[in-house]
């Protein structure tokens, strides 16, 4: 199978492209930051918002997968100037693009987010609830089927967001662990590694056309269990800090997940498992796998 990345150089996209390239045709498109070289994927470099770009694209992908598609026309630059058009796209959302504050387990079919929420954060979600409409509407346009998936926090080796590496090299470095007193926030959680797994389940899966996925355990984490995982799976003398969440933030400490219950929004994973067949990584395995990548790292 031919599959054209957009993205794919950092994280989520590195690992699903070092997966996928033992099975399948991988080209990734994207600034040429890393070269793909060594993942096995050829690289085409440029500006995803340039429409010269995909002019110039005269090959024929089965299907695109799209990591990095945040403002309002990202998707159409692409399929509106490709000369010949893939059978599907693969869009990488997000389960913030639901409506806050509706309780329970949000599905698939829960409506989006459509009030302007401040800041970045604000910004990225109107970002992804515009280009989930955009998606359905220029593919609908050029006879091109889409799947959307949704992933929760991701989590694992080659993170450069400060969430859990930021602990890890605390315990690595410092030798302490925050314990944050007053957080009683929940948070799902989605190994990286599951989630690149769910994109391949997609692939020209006919089943997936038209639909879009959850992805992330539901079991709910706290910052209590993910200090008390952190410190099963480490092989170090740790030294636990207790702190608030006011004082963590004056210090400096990253507080990346859901601190307060009433920030807390969850998500039923059910459909993934039901059609996809996806089988998430336990969080003692994921979280063991990811101390030791980042260990490693960390004592360079």
């Amino acid at each position: 199978m031919k599959i054209l990345v957009i993205g794919g150089s950092y994280f989520y996209g590195r690992v699903f492209v070092m997966l996928a390239a033992a099975g399948h045709e991988i080209t990734v498109v994207n600034r040429g930051t890393y070269s793909m070289a060594d993942m096995g994927a050829a690289q085409i470099r440029g500006d995803r918002r340039d429409p010269a770009l995909w002019r110039n694209m005269t090959e024929r992908y089965d299907v695109v997968v799209d990591f990095c598609s945040y403002v309002e026309g990202d998707i159409c630059t692409v399929l509106d100037h490709m000369p010949v058009r893939p059978c599907q796209y693969i869009q990488i959302s997000t389960v913030d693009v639901y409506r806050r504050g509706t309780g329970g387990y949000k599905t698939e079919d829960t409506p989006f987010e459509e009030r302007r929420l401040p800041g970045e954060a604000g910004d990225y979600i109107a970002g992804k609830v515009a280009l989930e409409k955009e998606l359905r509407q220029v593919c609908q346009a050029h006879g091109v089927v889409w799947t959307v998936l949704r992933p929760g926090i991701l989590y694992g080796p080659y993170n450069y967001a400060p969430r859990e590496s930021a602990y890890i090299q605390m315990m690595v470095r410092q030798h302490i662990l925050p314990r944050i007193t007053d957080a009683d926030g929940q948070f799902q959680l989605v190994y990286v590694k599951d989630a690149a797994e769910a994109i391949q389940r997609c692939l020209l899966n006919a089943r997936t056309y038209g639909k879009a996925y959850n992805i992330c355990r539901k079991e709910p984490e706290s910052y209590d269990s993910l200090m008390d995982m952190l410190l099963k799976v480490s092989d170090l003398s740790i030294q636990e800090v207790p702190v608030t969440a006011d004082q963590a933030q004056q210090q400096g400490i990253p507080l990346p997940f859901a601190v307060r219950e009433t920030e807390t929004e969850l998500y039923d994973n059910s459909r993934s498992i039901r059609e996809l067949g996806m089988e998430y990584t336990s969080f003692e395995e994921g979280m063991g796998k990811t101390f030791r990548a980042f260990r490693n790292v960390f004592t360079e």
